[in-house]
């Protein structure tokens, strides 16, 4: 880690960074600092090894959610920095809020009955998604949320799915944990693999999205 002077740092800094595997941190939401991070131990979750289990497989196929990618991005960091410690500083906020007009950052939202009830967003470079927070207001908002970023994910093309680090919560739905140097060249070979993440359609239910998960390459 060492800091950065949050001053100078613009988007293509930012995406710079991640493209050589490391991302940006706060220690607090008012900290004017952001320092760099590399762990070494990189959390990802294989795209073909997404877990989905008996109780997760019957909240994806219920009719009582609706899922949208890059509707509210606001919304979605908003819920991701709504906690009392959280690493998302205002000028992260901004940050990333250019990086979605650009093009690079998504979000994708679950809702029900018209409220926003959790959803994940990241920065998506070549065929590598680096999924930056996720936030649930509801039960299983957040795994729901995985559960559709992944299959959306493998009909866009990509191969990686960095998720930074494993926590429990990750390990749970198929999360591991890598070394720096094999991170490194996951990455490397992610990056010129061509990928799209606005392109496809969302998978049409909740049904596709178990299907999808459970098939293996």
């Amino acid at each position: 880690m060492k800091d950065h002077d949050a001053s100078d740092l613009t988007p293509d800094l930012l995406l710079h960074a991640y493209a050589s595997g490391i991302f940006p941190m706060s220690e607090h939401r008012d900290d004017p600092e952001i320092f760099w991070v590399e762990p070494r131990r990189r959390g990802i979750i294989p795209l073909d090894g997404f877990r989905t289990s008996r109780s997760l497989s019957r909240a994806l196929r219920r009719d009582d959610y609706n899922v949208t990618i890059n509707r509210d991005f606001t919304g979605v960091l908003d819920g991701c920095a709504d906690r009392d410690e959280t690493w998302i500083s205002g000028r992260i906020v901004a940050l990333y809020h250019q990086l979605h007009l650009s093009g690079y950052a998504h979000s994708l939202e679950v809702w029900r009955e018209g409220a926003l009830i959790g959803g994940v967003y990241g920065v998506a470079l070549g065929g590598a998604f680096f999924g930056e927070s996720m936030f649930s207001r509801r039960t299983d908002a957040s795994k729901i949320a995985l559960a559709w970023l992944v299959a959306h994910l493998r009909n866009g093309g990509f191969e990686l799915f960095d998720t930074q680090f494993l926590t429990p919560h990750l390990a749970s739905l198929g999360g591991i944990e890598v070394s720096r140097a094999e991170y490194r060249s996951r990455l490397a070979e992610a990056l010129v693999h061509p990928a799209a993440f606005t392109t496809p359609a969302l998978p049409a239910s909740g049904q596709e999205v178990v299907q999808l998960n459970t098939q293996t390459s």
